[in-house]
């Protein structure tokens, strides 16, 4: 399976007014601009999709809303719970190996340092790799089969300004 991890794009400040919930805090009209640009980038990349889950959080769904437009797609989006901050990474992984047919493009969409982790998780075993997901970052990793601990190679881990300028 080949996993993309993508992180939301540049959002309302935490503690903006208007939006008292961490949950409620929109994208910002750059981070749409951005988040096309990045999607766009992944067309160019020849990628795949063929389900995209997200956090349920607004910023997260619109970053997932925009790459599925792109793609010419809303069908293909599912929320989960596990992708939200504090969320749980064994019950996400066990939510996609009990999908059937296995997808084999899966784009998970959410937020740090919960990304990180998951990343770090799947590459070594353990939570606490140091690596950095910037928003509009993304990440691909390949994993046969996807389990909870070690069981991905890390592909690449890119930048939004290296994904900016493949758009």
């Amino acid at each position: 399976m080949n996993v993309y991890i993508l992180r939301h794009g540049l959002a309302v400040e935490p503690g903006t007014a208007g939006y008292a919930k961490d949950s409620e805090r929109p994208l910002l009209p750059r981070g749409e601009r951005k988040i096309r640009k990045i999607a766009q980038a992944m067309q160019a990349l020849e990628l795949n999709l063929d389900l995209i889950l997200s956090s349920p959080y607004l910023r997260a769904r619109q970053t997932a809303e925009i790459v599925a437009k792109i793609y010419g797609s809303r069908r293909n989006i599912e929320l989960s719970e596990a992708l939200t901050p504090g969320g749980n990474p064994r019950q996400l992984l066990e939510s996609l190996a009990r999908l059937k047919p296995e997808p084999r493009d899966v784009l998970l969409v959410g937020h740090e340092p919960y990304l990180s982790e998951l990343i770090s998780l799947l590459v070594s075993g353990e939570t606490g790799l140091s690596i950095v997901m910037k928003k509009g970052g993304l990440c691909k990793m390949t994993a046969d089969p996807l389990e909870y601990g070690r069981c991905a190679s890390l592909d690449w881990l890119l930048t939004p300004k290296q994904m900016l300028r493949m758009a």
